[in-house]
């Protein structure tokens, strides 16, 4: 049969589309709000590349100054990195030391992390679909009223309230016809291995990061996008060769790569255009920010603040279609930059689902929701 219609299934109050960081953390939020919850992953794990994609770095909660500037779901979710695992966050750091050293970051299992992420989500009363891969926001107008997937059983339909967009691709806000930008990536492949001589050190010394970066032979810009099936084969096969070459350098027994990256570690793919731009100035104050983060680079002077504008996170043309994480409208070169990461797709997924559930309590658009959640 030739398209077929999608089979309908459960309505939800909120359907949080990517189950990486910051759609875990809207997913969570806005279930704890008391929303009926959908979360939809295409992989079969969560994560995205904080744990599939082998980015197994926490990048630091605080400003680089023994100021901590993220709480929230962001904290929760660096203690559960490393809850049933190892790490290398400071002990100034774990137990509140009034003047900390160092940064609050750390390493942590990327598997185990992804376990404890699945643990965490279900526990907050979240609905979750794997091996689901939704294609098209149904539209009414400028209102989306459900999102159609693709899975083991065909086409569904799954109706809904409120989308937040947490692909690291803005896919559903793209295709609802939100203005997009796209980005332009670095060629990053990593994996994890270890060297036998090793074995005897910690969990964190043997858990070695492998980084292909790009070299003279590094695809077209058309490729580093990621905006086409072929932009994403092209990028992995340039990362996966490399690694091999790489690998048949080494004596073969004395070295292993313990895995390979799930998905593609595109960074950035597309953003929207939203009511408001976050841009990563130091000291920028707005009436209406979410919350501050920090600069994770180390060639960065430490002590930046960056607030994050809630107008950063939806267009106001669309009534109900919410950003989270490195889709926000967060124009290069820093704001993409800071996007990009863990705190910031923490921070702004944790927004993202308390602005979904104003929506749906009020019955409201996202814009009105955000004038609200300064109320509440």
């Amino acid at each position: 049969m030739n398209n077929p219609e999608p089979i309908k299934r459960e309505k939800y109050d909120v359907i949080v589309v990517g189950g990486g960081i910051a759609g875990v953390s809207a997913a969570v939020s806005a279930a704890r709000c008391n929303m009926k919850t959908l979360l939809v992953e295409k992989l079969v794990n969560l994560g995205g590349l904080a744990t599939e994609g082998l980015i197994s770095f926490y990048e630091p909660l605080c400003d680089g100054r023994g100021n901590q500037l993220v709480c929230g779901i962001a904290e929760e979710l660096i203690k559960l990195s490393y809850k049933y695992s190892f790490d290398n966050l400071s002990d100034d750091w774990k137990n509140k030391n009034a003047s900390p050293k160092g940064r609050y970051e750390t390493f942590y299992s990327p598997t185990v992390f992804s376990l404890a992420l699945e643990e965490y989500v279900l526990s907050n009363n979240v609905n979750l679909l794997f091996d689901t891969l939704a294609t098209y926001p149904v539209m009414d107008g400028n209102k989306c009223t459900g999102i159609i997937v693709e899975t083991i059983e065909g086409r569904e339909y799954f109706e809904c309230k409120v989308v937040i967009d947490a692909t690291g691709s803005a896919a559903v806000m793209h295709r609802a016809g939100v203005p997009t930008v796209e980005g332009e990536n670095f060629m990053s492949y990593v994996t994890h291995g270890y060297e036998v001589a090793e074995l005897n050190q910690s969990p964190c010394d043997i858990r070695k990061w492998n980084w292909i970066a790009g070299g003279d032979d590094l695809p077209n810009d058309n490729h580093l996008r990621g905006v086409t099936a072929k932009n994403v084969t092209d990028y992995l096969i340039y990362g996966k060769m490399h690694l091999l070459e790489e690998i048949k350098k080494n004596k073969r027994d004395a070295y292993d790569i313990m895995t390979l990256p799930g998905m593609a570690q595109l960074r950035k793919i597309r953003r929207i255009v939203g009511k408001a731009d976050f841009r990563a100035i130091d000291g920028e104050k707005y009436s209406d920010s979410i919350g501050i983060v920090g600069d994770w680079r180390l060639n960065v002077e430490s002590g930046k603040q960056y607030q994050i504008p809630i107008g950063s996170l939806y267009n106001e043309d669309f009534e109900n279609l919410i950003a989270a994480g490195r889709i926000i409208s967060a124009p290069d070169p820093n704001g993409w930059e800071i996007a990009r990461v863990i705190p910031t797709c923490a921070l702004t997924g944790e927004a993202a689902g308390k602005m979904a559930a104003l929506c749906v309590k009020h019955t409201c658009s996202v814009d009105n929701a955000a004038i609200k959640y300064f109320e509440s």
